[in-house]
């Protein structure tokens, strides 16, 4: 295995399926851990710093919506993918608006997980330090973004972004007006080759504005072009 493998956290109870994980996910060039209940997955989280989280839902002692919030409140921006054996449209909903980044249904094939790993993680390359100064920053109405620090301030407060936020933010700032599909979206900000599940692009973009609007009921930054996608309002430039 590479010294410079990134690492997968495992958060899972099932043994049979932390083992095929392992395995899959060594077999790949990852460096995998793993936490058999929500109290150890939060606690290697915190003291591993992982590249992405494996996270399931349902976990002895705390379940994997309750690690997701904690971490997230914590400022925790680690890519998360829940891994959940139920149907139900509110579980799924439920775990995107904990802050996790993605999601997976069991029984799910090993290559679809993978590509999933692969994309969500990818974004770990581009946090390289680099130089600070007003060339990174984007001045939009009254955010600043800054695109190499992965922070925005809004009337100088800092605001606590989800990465996969964050990355929505700064595509819909690099073309105000613009409007992406939801298919877009998810191609260029989730990095699938296929088209996932557009809830995650409504729940994140719904806990997007609930960051950066004072009213998300009526967003003046982040705009739905009905039957079309969504766009940044190009008037604030």
């Amino acid at each position: 295995m590479p010294k410079d493998a990134k690492t997968v956290l495992i958060v899972e109870d099932e043994r049979a399926i932390v083992e095929i994980l392992k395995f899959n996910l060594a077999r790949a060039g990852y460096a995998p851990i793993e936490a058999i209940d929500g109290e150890a997955g939060l606690k290697a989280a915190r003291e591993a710093d992982p590249d992405l989280i494996l996270l399931d839902l349902m976990l002895p002692k705390l379940d994997g919506f309750e690690v997701c919030r904690r971490l997230r409140a914590e400022g925790n921006t680690v890519p998360i993918l829940m891994l959940t054996a139920r149907e139900g449209e509110q579980d799924k909903v439920l775990g995107l608006e904990s802050g996790a980044d993605d999601y997976i249904t069991k029984p799910f094939s090993m290559p679809e997980l993978l590509a999933r790993v692969k994309a969500n993680i990818r974004r770990r390359d581009y946090d390289a330090p680099a130089t600070e100064g007003p060339a990174n920053e984007q001045v939009i109405g009254d955010l600043t973004i800054d695109m190499v620090a992965y922070v925005v301030r809004k009337k100088g407060v800092e605001l606590d972004l989800t990465q996969k936020e964050f990355d929505l933010l700064r595509l819909f700032a690099s073309a105000p007006g613009k409007v992406f599909s939801r298919e877009e979206l998810m191609e260029k900000v989730w990095n699938y080759e296929y088209y996932g599940d557009m809830r995650t692009v409504d729940v994140t973009i719904r806990r997007l504005r609930g960051k950066l609007e004072d009213d998300a009921a009526n967003p003046t930054y982040v705009l739905t072009r009905r039957g079309v996608g969504y766009y940044f309002n190009g008037d604030l430039t």
